[in-house]
């Protein structure tokens, strides 16, 4: 019954969101309140719906922050000049810029962090699609696919997850997957040149173009907001950045803290006035508010999934409806799989609840329980946790980029997907994961 009912609410969810029958702040929270009414948890739901929220307290807060951090930056225009060196290097073609975008998310993610990636790329790239009138669901299609598949390096969440999980060395559980890796950030960048064609299309089919002050960043402004910039202070804002970065990578310092911290430094270096400080914060108040109250309604989703049980239903079900005849297949089964459990389990639920099921079923026909994990994070909230619904990342993702839920998952849940068939296909050729 539960897992049924987890089933549904998935799915319900999915349905609705990417139909856009219902705002995605709606969908997570009426639901699964729903789902859990129908299951008979009506006396817990609050706890739930509590335990939930405050999971994500300091993500939401980190976000609130964060948007206006680089908010009050980009009234500042720190990130034209960014903008002008970008365009030095790849030039007016969008098929080279989505390519630029691509490269840089990869690099930025050496890192591990979604978060960090999407909170440095979005904000110096997105500028430059708006001035050249490339969608941002291309970029932040792009910049999912980009980090996602370098979240399997050997730091990354779902890799150390399933390391710990299985207890098995990092580096042996990582090893064999470098080749395909490789190959999976190759089709990124196959894909990113193939939406770049794309865009160049659309804009040549359309007539859109933008004049040559606009790609320079200079972009046409009223006497307000021309106002706002502190080009003086680029050098400073800079460091600020940079400072900001540093100490998120060195994970000394809990991330909301240092967007607190950075975003008071951020306004009164670049608008020492009480007056001009709070118009900054009325002027990004509204896209603050908006996506941190989807982060704080998928805190309120998970938290009832996993109270109820639905989570835990769901992954004994899935155990139990593989035939005994292909339980020598888990690892490939796994694989396949891989990606779109992502919308169903969150890493930890994954990593530590389903994946030590799978693998001790695995063992039991015979299969390597290493094989399992390998295969598992060739998707599951690597390629497939900048779409889901039950990661923070996802709403920092398409908050930053401006783009609707929906239409972000309808654009690079296939592509996502693809990647991680492609990886795994080059696994199941060299012999990583056995047939």
């Amino acid at each position: 019954m539960l897992a049924v009912l987890g089933i549904l609410t998935i799915a319900l969810l999915l349905v609705l969101v990417m139909t856009k029958k219902a705002s995605p702040v709606v969908a997570l929270i009426i639901v699964p309140i729903v789902m859990a009414l129908i299951g008979g948890f009506g006396a817990d739901i609050t706890k739930f719906v509590t335990d939930g929220v405050k999971s994500i307290a300091t993500t939401g807060v980190m976000f609130i922050f964060a948007i206006l951090f680089f908010g009050v930056l980009t009234d500042a225009g720190t990130f034209q000049p960014i903008i002008k060196g970008i365009l030095k290097v790849v030039g007016r073609d969008p098929a080279k810029i989505t390519l630029g975008t691509a490269l840089l998310a990869m690099l930025v993610h050496l890192d591990g962090s979604g978060a960090v990636t999407f909170l440095v790329v979005i904000p110096a790239m997105l500028p430059l699609y708006d001035a050249l009138k490339m969608k941002r669901t291309t970029l932040a299609t792009v910049t999912a696919l980009a980090a996602g598949t370098m979240n399997i390096v050997p730091w990354g969440g779902p890799t150390i997850r399933a390391a710990t999980s299985l207890n098995i060395p990092v580096t042996d559980l990582f090893k064999p997957v470098l080749v395909p890796l490789v190959f999976g950030l190759v089709f990124v960048f196959v894909v990113s040149y193939w939406l770049g064609l794309k865009e160049r299309k659309a804009l040549a089919l359309s007539g859109a173009s933008a004049d040559a002050s606009q790609l320079g960043g200079e972009l046409a402004m009223d006497a307000d907001k021309r106002a706002l910039m502190r080009p003086r202070l680029f050098p400073v804002n800079i460091v600020l950045i940079v400072a900001a970065i540093a100490v998120l990578i060195q994970g000394k310092v809990p991330p909301h803290v240092v967007f607190m911290a950075a975003f008071c430094l951020a306004l009164v270096i670049n608008y020492p006035k009480v007056k001009d400080q709070g118009a900054r914060v009325d002027a990004h108040a509204k896209a603050a508010l908006m996506m941190a109250s989807i982060l704080f309604a998928a805190g309120a989703f998970t938290g009832i999934l996993k109270g109820t049980g639905m989570i835990k239903a769901m992954a004994d079900l899935l155990v139990s409806v593989i035939p005994a005849s292909l339980g020598a297949r888990f690892p490939l089964i796994t694989g396949v799989l891989a990606m779109p459990l992502s919308l169903v389990f969150d890493p930890d639920s994954f990593y530590f609840g389903v994946l030590p099921v799978l693998s001790s079923t695995a063992a039991e026909f015979g299969a390597q329980a290493v094989d399992v994990a390998r295969a598992a994070i060739l998707g599951q909230m690597t390629t497939g946790f900048p779409v889901s619904p039950l990661t923070g990342s996802t709403f920092l993702l398409i908050g930053l980029a401006g783009v609707d839920l929906g239409e972000h998952q309808k654009k690079t849940i296939p592509l996502a997907f693809a990647t991680t068939l492609v990886m795994l296909l080059v696994a199941v050729v060299i012999g990583v994961i056995p047939l």
